[in-house]
């Protein structure tokens, strides 16, 4: 694999693990923190889980997008450029 697609599939991973584990938070706190207690704590977990889950996702969606504009840009900069004679 490139670099490129390295760094696509770490971000989305990190990207989609942070969601589920936001998610996972706030239903633990919905369901099992008592209503008086640390309900504040979790919800400002959950809050930067889900927030730096959506974050990872949309960069590594740039990330492909800046990427496969390169190399498009790249393949017509070739095509364009006249044949050398040998």
């Amino acid at each position: 694999m490139s670099s490129h697609s390295d760094k696509f599939f770490t971000k989305l991973l990190i990207g989609f693990g942070a969601i589920i584990a936001g998610i996972l938070v706030t239903y633990y706190s919905i369901f099992e923190v008592d209503r008086k207690a640390d309900w504040y704590f979790m919800a400002i977990l959950s809050a930067v889980l889900l927030c730096g889950g959506i974050y990872f996702c949309l960069a590594a969606f740039v990330h492909k997008v800046k990427s496969d504009f390169s190399k498009r840009q790249k393949m017509r900069a070739q095509q364009k450029a006249p044949p050398e004679d040998f």
